[in-house]
């Protein structure tokens, strides 16, 4: 998911939500936008998966970003989904935590793109 290759994608268990993927970015950072996104196949149906961001500085102790949010993703539009975090989040780590996906029972992600404020 962080590969730079949309074409490969990481996939949570399936039927097991909710799950997670975790991005540890070196350092404390601010961040402001989070860009997701799946393989751009046509082969992949639109879909929308549920999830949520948390945030930690430890890698331990995790703390709620952004709360549950729907991301539609579409071929026909580039398969991708942004999410924007509050103004002055700053973390290390951060987790996305997939609850519901109705194009197939698991979290998918092809690629984490996380941006600064």
């Amino acid at each position: 998911a962080v590969d730079g290759n949309a074409n490969t994608y990481w996939e949570s268990a399936n039927s097991a939500f909710p799950q997670w993927l975790q991005v540890d970015l070196g350092s404390a950072t601010a961040v402001r936008r989070i860009v997701l996104v799946l393989p751009p196949a046509t082969a992949w149906a639109t879909r929308s998966q549920t999830l949520s961001v948390q945030g930690s500085t430890d890698g331990t102790s995790f703390g709620q970003l952004l709360g549950a949010s729907t991301c539609t993703f579409d071929p026909s539009t580039g398969n991708t989904a942004t999410l924007t975090l509050p103004a002055g989040t700053t973390t290390r780590h951060l987790r996305l935590l997939f609850t519901a996906n109705t194009g197939w029972p698991a979290g998918q992600v092809a690629e984490f793109r996380v941006y600064g404020a």
